[in-house]
């Protein structure tokens, strides 16, 4: 890590040597060499103009999906908070900034009598990481229900961007490289207010029943393979309750890894690899992981 940032003229917080593991929902990672907070969209695009280029960048929304590897993350770590947080509810729609919460965006809905966001309400995160991963549950994706998206670029340009232009497909949207998303636009339809949360009232039971909630975990950890559910690929395989360490498979939804106290993000990660090899023998099927793993090994090693 550099002694000084050479970015001048911020209003937002920079911290050194930040500390991430207390911000992940696994509990787990290195810290950032610079953790920037940003006051506002003015102030982020500041950073990002002035950013020199060879500096990496790498942005954080909720960290609810996404192990953080035991080094830590190179570079300017972004993370938005209360400057983009502001939710906006119009006659067919919501307006959300990247940092509001999806299950804030879906109470927003609801609140308004607003239908076809409570699938949100199923998702742990920020709906700036919706947008980049076209997050979904329970019948239903970003793809759906989104009219635009604006993007700050790596040169700090503010760009407006159609469901059409990103370009999405399970899982995966076609941001621009090294953008980040500051606000969103979501449709919507009328109904009645009580209607739309009793649907969300009935997701987040289902969600409470089958899903490990309450545990130090990151979501779903890989993607459903065409045609197939990961979690009954890795249940098939023996690896429901499969342990390293304090790392384990879920036995509630195999589909999620959990950090039982004392895991660390190596061993998360082993343990996916583990259940990959276990599934590609038994299946001969080649799970992807859903889950962003980023950052350094502690031996400084960036790994991909």
């Amino acid at each position: 890590m550099t002694s000084q940032i050479p970015i001048t003229g911020l209003r937002g917080r920079l911290t050194p040597n930040a500390p991430l593991g207390p911000r992940a929902w696994f509990r787990t990672g290195g810290p950032a060499d610079w953790l920037f907070v940003p006051e506002d969209l003015d102030d982020l695009a500041h950073a990002l103009r002035e950013k020199p280029q060879d500096l990496p960048l790498t942005v954080l929304g909720a960290c609810s999906n996404v192990i953080i590897r035991d080094g830590g993350i190179a570079g300017l770590v972004v993370r938005l908070a209360r400057g983009f947080t502001e939710i906006t509810v119009e006659n067919d729609g919501i307006i959300a900034g990247a940092a509001a919460l999806d299950i804030t965006v879906a109470e927003h809905a609801a609140a308004s009598g607003l239908a076809g966001l409570e699938f949100l309400a199923g998702i742990p995160g920020s709906i700036g990481g919706a947008i980049r991963m076209n997050a979904g549950a329970y019948g239903s994706d970003i793809n759906a229900v989104l009219d635009w998206a604006e993007i700050l670029t790596k040169d700090g340009v503010l760009k407006r961007l159609s469901c059409e232009e990103l370009h999405f497909s399970y899982r995966h949207s076609e941001l621009p490289a090294d953008s980040i998303v500051v606000r969103v636009r979501l449709r919507a339809t009328k109904d009645t207010a009580d209607a739309v949360r009793a649907r969300i009232v009935e997701i987040r039971a289902s969600r409470e029943a089958s899903q490990p909630v309450r545990a130090r975990t990151g979501g779903s950890t890989f993607r459903n393979p065409e045609g197939h559910s990961a979690w009954a690929l890795i249940d098939d395989a023996g690896c429901r309750g499969l342990k390293l360490g304090d790392a384990q498979v879920s036995e509630k939804h195999c589909n999620f890894l959990l950090n039982l106290g004392a895991a660390r993000s190596r061993d998360l990660e082993q343990l996916g690899e583990t259940v990959r090899q276990k599934v590609l023998a038994k299946a001969g099927i080649e799970l992807h992981w859903e889950i962003r793993r980023i950052g350094r090994e502690e031996n400084g090693q960036e790994t991909v």
